[in-house]
């Protein structure tokens, strides 16, 4: 099993990104949040892959992190959950934001990703809830991030979801100061701010 790559970004498309291996080009299969942060081809790349093989063909999926990966294995592990729908979803969450998701019965979160409606996602939650790891052990024993980043990755998160930078940046300058927050009580609040 391919367990991940590592080589030079020669180009992206729509839903994945070209990467050279010594004489080879690899088309790699991404989701949107992944593809975001291939910019510049030449540079070189590192991904976490699952190597999936069907009757139909063999494809490669990259992920940033083992922990996005693990989450497509996950989700391409529920019945009626193909990759695409697996990449659909962490297009618009990481796995951290997915396990919360699933943790928290939040059926319209899990609706934000293209191809998830009510009935999918009461069915993820279903076949999931208490199998996914804790968000403790996903960050190492509850260690979060620094805040810059969860805040940079809040606002992929919603840019994501099809906010604009302005947008997503107007949200999050409205957060409370007071405490630290999670990357998950960024994004939520930020969307409940949207609906107000």
């Amino acid at each position: 099993m391919i367990t991940s790559i590592h080589g030079t970004l020669e180009a992206t498309g729509i839903d994945y990104a070209l990467i050279r291996v010594g004489g080879f080009g690899i088309r790699v299969f991404v989701p949107s949040s992944t593809q975001q942060r291939l910019k510049e081809p030449g540079m070189e790349v590192s991904l976490a892959t699952h190597f999936h093989m069907r009757e139909d063909g063999i494809s490669l999926y990259g992920f940033l992190t083992d922990a996005d990966r693990d989450a497509f294995e996950q989700l391409i592990g529920v019945s009626g959950v193909g990759p695409r729908v697996a990449l659909a979803i962490l297009s618009v969450m990481d796995a951290s934001a997915f396990y919360q998701a699933i943790a928290d019965e939040d059926q319209q979160r899990l609706g934000l990703a293209k191809g998830v409606g009510k009935k999918l996602a009461a069915h993820l939650i279903l076949e999931l809830k208490g199998k996914l790891p804790s968000l403790a052990a996903l960050t190492g024993n509850g260690a979060t991030p620094a805040a810059g980043n969860i805040k940079a990755e809040a606002l992929e998160a919603l840019m994501g979801l099809g906010y604009t930078n302005a947008e997503a940046q107007a949200a999050l300058a409205k957060l409370p100061q007071d405490r630290p927050m999670s990357l998950e009580e960024q994004v939520t609040f930020a969307l409940r701010s949207f609906s107000r």
